[in-house]
């Protein structure tokens, strides 16, 4: 064969690969279910290569193991599991380049374990890393050139450029499957928001008795206050936090709340109230968590408030002097329901022109302006430093001193201030 010629056959061998690669490259841009892209490409790659068998391997996260996701050939190795270390494609991937053993009799790394199981006899092999950088996802793995030759220094090139495009190509999949899963998240995050921005009352005017802020930690809220109008110029009222954050609160919540609504018509008294929610909510279960939860009654034409407390912060009352706590003795609801089987007690208090604050734990835990955290005497000196302004202006000067120019915060903070119009 003359030099000339032998170029022109090494040039199109090269252009042959060229478009393999470009052509892989398309498909896996292309692809929707990038895992069978893989098994299309192994065996096109394996066609080209002349290979009598091909094994695709990708990294176990969990197990730190290299899977067979996919063959080409006459044994199905599909589900093979390779132990960190194990035989030549973990070298591959351990040294992040290609491995070629033209003969595996002569290599200590090679096991006769999948050739015993399958009846297949290894002469060669040569295996590439599925990396991008130091990322590594797996290996291509080829075996037994066919007419007999081994596997040389060119194949060795053109499986490591294409089984590095083949890592890109899942490396993108997986990011851009992660990034949909992403956003798909925020969007359910941000209809479970807007579903509870509308489960809480509206904004009132300064002549309602009852005000209250919800400000959550993240989009969506543990935290949750309500007014329901009851005959006879009363009006319910209700604050509660669940236990734990995120999506599990969130729903918990949203339950607490309905059932506060269903049953604060129904049932005469906050006791009564807090006992039937805490026996609906182990009945259906709470999966560990709990409810603290302040329920009352204002009676407009008195100022008389009757309350109960399931293991809730104390409420304040300010009647212009020093503030006075609430206690309330009963442990949260969802906890065991034989806590409550002899009802919740009540106090009644006369506001007596003052105001009775109720609050999350998000307020007390909350940070200062001195950079500690509030606590109950903290809570009760901003209060007392806007207690010139009217009731919804007082509850967003407090909320603006503990998330000024938007900080962020530990917890959600929920504030409720009813008072004594009469």
């Amino acid at each position: 064969m003359s030099h000339q010629h032998h170029s022109a056959v090494l040039s199109a061998g090269l252009a042959d690969d060229l478009d393999l690669i470009a052509e892989m490259t398309a498909d896996f841009a292309r692809s929707r279910d990038i895992e069978e892209t893989l098994r299309v490409g192994l065996s096109r790659i394996a066609t080209r290569m002349g290979a009598e068998a091909a094994s695709l391997f990708l990294m176990d996260g969990d197990t730190g193991e290299l899977v067979c996701r996919t063959c080409f050939g006459p044994a199905d190795v599909t589900g093979l599991r390779l132990p960190r270390g194990d035989g030549i494609v973990w070298r591959a991937v351990l040294r992040n380049r290609p491995q070629l053993v033209k003969d595996t009799g002569a290599d200590p790394d090679f096991t006769q374990r999948v050739d015993n199981a399958t009846g297949f006899s290894t002469r060669s092999v040569l295996c590439a890393p599925m990396s991008v950088r130091d990322e590594r996802v797996g290996a291509i793995e080829l075996f037994n050139k066919r007419g007999g030759a081994s596997f040389d220094d060119a194949d060795r090139r053109i499986l490591q450029a294409l089984a590095a495009s083949a890592a890109l190509a899942l490396i993108n999949a997986r990011q851009a499957a992660a990034m949909a899963e992403q956003q798909a998240l925020q969007r359910e995050l941000a209809l479970a928001a807007d579903i509870q921005r509308a489960m809480l009352p509206p904004p009132r005017d300064a002549g309602f008795p009852i005000h209250g802020v919800n400000l959550p930690a993240r989009g969506v809220s543990g935290d949750f206050f309500d007014v329901v109008e009851l005959p006879g110029g009363r009006l319910a009222f209700a604050i509660a936090d669940v236990s734990g954050k995120g999506m599990n609160a969130a729903l918990l919540m949203a339950k607490t709340a309905s059932l506060f609504r269903c049953l604060a018509k129904r049932l005469d008294g906050p006791g009564a109230l807090l006992a039937a929610i805490d026996s609906e909510l182990a009945e259906t279960g709470s999966a560990g968590m709990f409810v603290t939860m302040v329920a009352g009654v204002l009676d407009q034409a008195s100022g008389r408030v009757v309350l109960s407390n399931a293991g809730h912060e104390p409420p304040l009352l300010d009647r212009g002097g020093s503030p006075e706590r609430i206690e309330g003795g009963m442990p949260p609801l969802g906890i065991d329901p034989s806590l409550f089987r002899g009802g919740c007690p009540e106090s009644a208090v006369d506001l007596d022109g003052g105001t009775l604050y109720l609050f999350t734990d998000g307020l007390t835990e909350a940070m200062g302006e001195d950079g500690r955290m509030l606590g109950s005497e903290g809570v009760q000196a901003l209060l007392a430093r806007h207690g010139g302004l009217s009731a919804p202006e007082r509850l967003a000067a407090v909320i603006g001193a503990i998330a000024e120019d938007g900080a962020a915060l530990r917890d959600d903070v929920t504030l409720l201030a009813v008072e004594d119009l009469a």
